[in-house]
């Protein structure tokens, strides 16, 4: 059985998209997500995103890391899904329903309304998650939002020169996240900019991550370093965030197909 996919990015962050939303397809396990998502032996991607039929909304969509592991929410993937939808889509994810709307050449995305409780997160044990009394290597009292998926996200004066292909890994798997984290270095270079790199949860380090950007602006705002409208500059490039305490998150950047192609489901089940 020959599949159809369609390959997309949004700021470098890859997706393979699976769109069943017409015909359902046999259930995705994560031993075939892992499959696919491999850049030597698959499609190759950050993300799979399977998209299907919604009770609740426009589209239903699915998400698994490249590790297999299905998530919550991904930012740049919601542009991308509202690209193929051609207008405003309601989208369900497991972590609630997303508003995305194309908007030159991308799309622009109400992602909710971030979580700052320690069992929000989830931490291991309380504490305060705008000022965390904990410490890897240089990155010191971090902060901790949920945008969909949990974040732990540090300021430091250069997040180009922070190791974080060594981090990432340690943080993400340290017990005080008993479901892991996505991991967020970052340097605010002014009320309006912040640089972000990001090592995410089941996928490494990534060129863009439209949560990890969510959260760190929002981090930010909290801790009144940046402006309510800030550019987020990522390695793919910028995304923008706005923010006012007890509203939603409005995220707006590009999105765009890469390209089509068919592949065999056996040699992937």
């Amino acid at each position: 059985m020959r599949i159809p996919f369609i390959k997309m990015h949004g700021l470098g962050n890859d997706f393979v998209v699976l769109d069943a939303r017409q015909e359902a397809l046999p259930p995705v396990t994560n031993r075939m997500a892992s499959a696919l998502a491999d850049r030597q032996t698959g499609i190759g991607c950050d993300q799979l995103v399977l998209l299907e039929r919604s009770d609740q909304a426009d589209i239903r969509m699915r998400i698994f890391n490249s590790d297999g592991g299905e998530v919550g929410a991904c930012g740049n993937a919601t542009r991308a899904v509202a690209l193929i939808h051609g207008e405003e889509a309601r989208i369900e994810t497991q972590a609630g329903i997303l508003i995305a709307s194309p908007a030159d050449g991308g799309a622009s995305v109400d992602m909710g309304q971030p979580r700052f409780e320690w069992d929000a997160i989830p931490l291991a044990y309380p504490m305060d998650t705008l000022s965390m009394p904990v410490r890897w290597g240089p990155l010191d009292t971090p902060g901790a939002v949920n945008v969909g998926n949990p974040h732990v996200i540090s300021f430091v004066d250069d997040c180009d020169a922070v190791p974080l292909d060594r981090l990432g890994p340690e943080i993400e798997n340290d017990p005080l996240f008993p479901e892991r984290v996505n991991v967020n270095v970052a340097t605010v270079e002014s009320l309006g900019r912040i640089r972000l790199r990001v090592w995410e949860r089941g996928a490494g380090l990534t060129r863009a991550c439209g949560t990890g950007a969510c959260a760190t602006a929002v981090h930010a705002m909290r801790r009144k370093l940046v402006d309510s409208s800030v550019t987020v500059g990522l390695p793919g490039g910028d995304l923008q965030i706005e923010w006012q305490m007890g509203s939603s998150i409005r995220m707006t950047g590009p999105a765009s197909e890469s390209f089509r192609g068919t592949f065999e489901w056996e040699d992937y089940a």
